[in-house]
């Protein structure tokens, strides 16, 4: 199972474009088969930073949605909107609990 972890940063007075870029684009996410996991939180005290968290079964998985046309537009659309490029980090799983009923 590996994990993302991206976060990104809207420049200065463009935090509504990128909220509004992002909520177009889960749904689209939500279409892919394998995606198992895609929320994105907004930072409490920087409403312009935003985190995503995603998890997929195996690589293969997550090169699938790397490659999706919504993706790309994706980027597209939010590069003239970002303050800096996007960190991305992919983990692997170590430990969890399970969820509780």
């Amino acid at each position: 199972m590996l994990t993302v972890v991206a976060v990104m940063k809207a420049k200065e007075g463009k935090e509504k474009d990128m909220e509004e870029a992002i909520k177009a684009l889960v749904p689209q996410v939500q279409t892919e088969q394998k995606t198992l996991v895609y929320t994105v939180h907004r930072g409490r005290k920087a409403p312009g930073k935003f985190l995503f968290y995603e998890r997929y079964p195996d690589k293969d998985a997550l090169n699938v949605h790397g490659a999706t046309p919504h993706f790309a537009e994706f980027f597209g659309k939010i590069a003239p909107l970002l303050d800096g490029n996007p960190t991305i980090e992919v983990y692997e799983d170590l430990a969890a609990i399970t969820p509780k009923g």
